[in-house]
């Protein structure tokens, strides 16, 4: 089991940037898939990114496809999400989810840690 905490969140105006970080504790996240995740109000929560355990591979949501990039570092068990050109639409809660095995997923039942999550607000 893996502990989670996101930070990064704030407000921005759109067309702007922000850097989010999940920082994992209470085991080493090399063994597992890590996604981010978003829940705006009203909304189930729904998929954004995520990166295998070596980070070789990643996966996007087409909504942010080419604008938001999914890293990692194992040595730092930390993981990021780098938001750029962003648009009133994107601005929802940002969870930050680990799912143990490796294999990258968009399935939110797939993934077994979860974090508080971050507030991102995108003004227009």
């Amino acid at each position: 089991q893996v502990q989670l905490v996101e930070s990064g969140g704030g407000l921005v105006q759109a067309g702007g940037s922000l850097r989010l970080s999940c920082a994992a504790s209470g085991d080493t996240i090399r063994t597992y898939a890590m996604g981010w995740f978003r829940q705006a109000p009203g909304n189930e929560r729904e998929f954004v990114a995520a990166i295998s355990w070596s980070g070789g591979s990643t996966y996007y949501a087409n909504s942010i496809k080419g604008r938001f990039t999914i890293s990692r570092d194992n040595a730092k068990n930390m993981v990021y999400l780098q938001m750029n050109s962003l648009k009133p639409e994107d601005t929802a809660v940002y969870y930050c989810g680990a799912r143990p095995g490796g294999a990258i997923t968009y399935s939110t039942r797939q993934y077994t840690d979860w974090g508080q999550g971050t507030q991102v607000t995108v003004s227009s």
